[in-house]
């Protein structure tokens, strides 16, 4: 019998070890392409039994081709450049690797909010600037008095959670999919959508880009924000309106955004948000740490065997 193909269709990583060993171990040839388009794709993949993804796009017309793949895994926990109905149509498993930097993006999440919260942004640019004082130019909530809230209840909002719960805030959370129950065993009390909107502080993103979630954040909601609450976007670009947003920032309609991800990467070096006051901007770095890159390639060619073998994913997202 040959060997079964695996291709990586592109990566940005500093070498492929983990998964040369990993398959090497289960019999399978690792093929390396990096892949742009659609048709760069085609013509690598397909006679290919797995596909490891990072920004490719796997299009419809792509998996069409595709005459052996039984999985593609996509390094990272969205899946927006996979087309999984067409995947699942095909009989092909997607699968994402949801656990790789759980803490890692949590940890930026809170960063960003905390660096708001505190101004530090503004008051290091002031300082700079030849102006000692020692209270801020504008109102500044003491942390603990303060409501932290996430949209999503998943895996980094529980972190996050967890990570703010020492500060002494009230916690709150909007997730349709998990009960109050379980919420409130974290110490987190289960809103609905509107109340999140009014209620928050320092509002967290952490949901899926779909269809339904695409500007989560619009301008309407935002008008129905404090006028000192923070919004932190570390999950996905789509989530928020970020021309809304810019705008609103410059209204004072809230007083801080923190953003790691964008509608459109990389980030249009003429975005509004460049000239919005009180942004604070990075760029997707928050998945990123030295242990976070082996585990997510570790992860991500265990499930590949786990596809080869006709074994049970641990990560299918297109069941």
């Amino acid at each position: 019998m040959p060997k079964p193909r695996v291709l990586v269709t592109d990566h940005g990583f500093p070498n492929l070890r983990h998964e040369e060993t990993t398959l090497a171990a289960a019999g399978a040839e690792l093929v390396v392409a990096q892949c742009k388009t659609a048709d760069e794709v085609i013509a690598a993949a397909k006679d290919m039994d797995a596909l490891l993804v990072q920004w490719a796009p796997i299009t419809a017309a792509v998996i069409a081709t595709l005459t052996r793949c039984k999985v593609i895994v996509r390094y990272g926990i969205g899946v927006d450049n996979v087309d999984l109905v067409a995947a699942k149509a095909k009989g092909i498993a997607v699968c994402n690797i949801p656990d790789y930097g759980v803490r890692e993006v949590a940890e930026h999440a809170v960063s960003l909010a905390l660096a708001l919260v505190r101004q530090l942004p503004q008051i290091d640019s002031r300082l700079r600037s030849g102006t000692w004082k020692i209270t801020p130019d504008r109102p500044m909530p003491a942390l603990h008095a303060s409501t932290f809230a996430t949209a999503g209840f998943g895996r980094i909002a529980r972190t996050a959670h967890e990570m703010m719960a020492g500060f002494g805030c009230q916690r709150i959370a909007y997730d349709p999919y998990v009960t109050a129950e379980v919420m409130k065993a974290a110490g987190v009390e289960k809103v609905e959508m509107d109340a999140l909107f009014a209620r928050a502080d320092v509002l967290s993103l952490h949901l899926p880009a779909t269809a339904e979630t695409k500007h989560f954040v619009s301008a309407e909601r935002l008008t129905q924000m404090k006028k000192t609450a923070i919004v932190v976007n570390t999950a996905r670009g789509p989530l928020v309106d970020t021309a809304a947003a810019a705008a609103a920032l410059k209204a004072g309609t809230i007083a801080g955004l923190g953003v790691d991800v964008y509608e459109k990467e990389p980030v249009e070096k003429d975005h509004p948000l460049f000239a919005a006051p009180n942004a604070l901007l990075t760029s997707h770095v928050a998945w990123y740490s030295e242990s976070s890159i082996p585990r997510l390639q570790q992860l991500a060619g265990e499930e590949v065997v786990r596809g080869l073998r006709g074994e049970p994913f641990k990560n299918q997202v297109n069941k």
